[in-house]
């Protein structure tokens, strides 16, 4: 009986661990076709992709994403291995873009441009070699065999969904069928400081806090309802993979990207990034899902004096404070939630055990930490330009080099380059091990099974312009907007503002490197608000509100100068703030990108400031109704900023603020009021 029981028990074992995100199907699945013909087997439908009259292996959606990776790949070429390791960017026709001015209005067509440059696209600094940073869209379909694209512009929802489904029906016009997945960088943050592989900015699509915002919001339902519904947004569209979100802390101050961040503390960043996961991916990547690209392993923000590792001078990250293990809890939390790709940085660790080279050629960071200890089985993505731009620590190594050594520490897909043509002679020449590529293929196979590309890629535009944006998911965010406003300061209980008391409200914000004051933004009786009285100047006031929008000097191009956190650096003539405080009781609101040093304007001891408010991204309504008192502030600090400059040059990169000491702070990581 014995043996009988052991089968039995092997069986039970086989059945339970089978399920799993590769289970097999049963259900027909919604097949979207443009050219090839569909297979009708035991009354169900395949679409015959390559287009010889049988069902394959991979056209069979019962079959695990696994099984019908293994028998594609027995059918790609070398050639059309080696395009599926390059995701670059891709342009609408006449569409402007990284070293591409616009040539006309943009349409839906195709970019049949080549965009090459001589530069790096970051910083402008002079290049060894040319790179092609975008092909054109045909030649790069079919003759490079490129399948992962990132698009960077802000069109209209149905504009992109029309060219998405272009872009579809040409790959599936292609012999072996197989889809293209297309990529972008945050689109439903409100934020100052979007920028080349940061953000898209302002767009069409549903408008919620900045990443530190979602942070000081301190919601984590409200902050999956958020991921939710960007998920919905992106996949009407037919934008499927998002280079997103930011794992980094915000340790040094003085980093350019802490918007980006979910804020300074590990804990509460390893939360958020698992609502942010589960909400654009589900607890399984399906056909429904938004793939994520948690960014930038294992940790960006502890970088030496606050520089940015795409510029040489800035490519070591230090520890000082021996807090690196710090650096991997929302690395974890995204792993433990299912996260289908990670990113390294640019950066070279300094002074730890692994080798000081970045993180892209780092073989015990990728390999032997990501994978084997922490466990990560989906893709490895390059940030963009490890290979051409910043191949810092291998800048001795031929382009072909760069790629064997960075395969071998783990990459599976490069960013930044659309042209295949060094890597193909990498692998000819064994320098770029065949298995290691094998690998890569696999991996980026099953993930757009997974998504249910390979069934139906195309997207309806009219549902597209219907669903992004819509007023049902901008409500939600115009709550988290409320929720993410904190107030820290309010002196003799004057927030909320009395009824009937009149109010002069002026936004000051001067982009970085502009002369002058900008003309007074006065927001007036015109917003038609009955519960406030707006009047047009100070003098007629009882009381100001004054929302300070400081300008940093920005991550391209920057310099090797350390950043400047005093508001006098950040494009704020404090001289005409401090005059227009003096005037009459101020209510000061600033929006904090970074930690700002405001000392200059403001300190526990300034009599004519009443009170103190900090945003992270939202709209003068939203900073409105908490200052009416329509909204009672519930939002906490999700980072400390230094008390003075000479706080910010004693700190130590890798230490969050608020273990620095007491004296480090003016308002600390955690701190936020209420009315209640």
């Amino acid at each position: 009986m014995k043996p009988i029981i052991f089968i039995l028990i092997a069986l039970v074992f086989v059945a339970v661990t089978s399920f799993d995100n590769n289970e097999p199907k049963t259900d027909q699945p919604v097949l979207g076709t443009r050219s090839v013909k569909i297979i009708e087997v035991a009354g169900l439908k395949f679409k015959d992709l390559n287009k010889n009259g049988k069902l394959d292996r991979y056209e069979d959606w019962r079959l695990t994403a696994s099984q019908r990776s293994k028998d594609l790949l027995l059918k790609m070429s070398l050639e059309e291995k080696v395009g599926f390791l390059l995701i670059s960017d891709i342009r609408m026709k006449n569409e402007a873009g990284r070293q591409a001015a616009s040539t006309g209005p943009v349409t839906g067509e195709f970019n049949e441009t080549d965009v090459v440059t001589e530069n790096n696209i970051f910083t402008g600094q002079p290049l060894p070699e040319r790179v092609m940073s975008a092909a054109g869209t045909t030649k790069g379909v079919s003759e490079f065999h490129l399948r992962h694209f990132i698009y960077r512009g802000n069109v209209a929802p149905a504009m992109i969904a029309d060219w998405s489904n272009r872009l579809q029906a040409l790959c599936e016009s292609m012999p072996l069928g197989i889809p293209a997945i297309v990529a972008s960088n945050p689109r439903n943050l409100i934020t100052n400081s979007a920028t080349i592989g940061t953000s898209v900015g302002t767009t069409s699509f549903s408008k919620w806090p900045s990443e530190i915002g979602l942070a000081a919001m301190r919601d984590l339902k409200l902050t999956r309802e958020f991921a939710d519904i960007a998920r919905q947004e992106w996949a009407a569209v037919g934008l499927r993979k998002g280079y997103m979100y930011m794992g980094d802390i915000a340790t040094e101050p003085r980093w350019q990207r802490i918007e980006g961040t979910f804020g300074e503390n590990a804990s509460l960043a390893a939360d958020i990034m698992r609502e942010v996961v589960l909400g654009f991916q589900g607890e399984k990547l399906n056909p429904s899902s938004i793939a994520l690209t948690t960014k930038h392993f294992p940790g960006g923000g502890a970088t030496k004096n606050g520089f940015d590792p795409h510029y040489e001078y800035g490519k070591e990250e230090v520890f000082p404070g021996g807090m690196l293990e710090n650096n991997m809890l929302p690395f974890k939390a995204a792993i433990a939630a299912g996260t289908s790709a990670i990113m390294p940085y640019y950066s070279i660790p300094v002074g730890t055990k692994y080798e000081e080279v970045a993180y892209a050629y780092n073989k015990a960071i990728l390999r032997d930490l990501l994978r084997k200890q922490l466990g990560f089985k989906g893709i490895i993505n390059s940030d963009t330009g490890p290979i051409n731009m910043m191949p810092w620590g291998v800048e001795g190594l031929s382009i072909e080099d760069r790629y064997a050594k960075a395969l071998e520490a783990g990459v599976n897909i490069f960013s930044g380059n659309a042209d295949p043509t060094l890597l193909l002679k990498a692998a000819k020449e064994g320098k770029a091990q065949i298995n290691y590529i094998d690998e890569s293929v696999a991996l980026l196979l099953e993930e757009k099974f997974n998504l249910g590309l390979f069934e139906n890629p195309y997207v309806d535009d009219k549902k597209a312009t219907e669903i992004v944006g819509n007023a049902s998911f901008q409500g939600k965010a115009d709550l988290a907007q409320r929720k993410s406003i904190v107030l820290l300061r309010n002196e003799d209980k004057s927030l909320p503002l009395k009824q009937g008391i009149k109010i002069y409200f002026e936004t000051y914000q001067r982009p970085y490197g502009r002369p002058g004051n900008p003309e007074p933004q006065i927001y007036g009786n015109a917003a038609n608000r009955n519960d406030i009285a707006f009047v047009s100047s100070p003098d007629s006031a009882d009381i100001v509100l004054l929302w300070v929008k400081p300008s940093m000097r920005p991550l391209f191009p920057s310099n090797d100068k350390p950043l400047r956190l005093i508001l006098s650096e950040c494009a704020v003539d404090v001289n005409y703030i401090n005059q227009l405080i003096a005037k009459k009781p101020t209510i000061l609101a600033i929006n904090f990108t970074s930690p700002f040093v405001i000392n200059e304007v403001y300190n526990d001891k300034s009599s004519s400031i009443k009170g103190v408010i900090a945003t992270f991204g939202c709209t003068p309504e939203a900073l409105l109704d908490v200052v009416s008192g329509n909204f009672s502030p519930t939002g906490k600090m999700p980072f400390t900023t230094p008390v003075s400059e000479e706080a910010v040059l004693k700190n130590k990169e890798d230490v969050p603020g608020y273990l620095e000491g007491d004296a480090y702070g003016l308002f600390k990581y955690d701190e936020g009021l209420t009315y209640k």
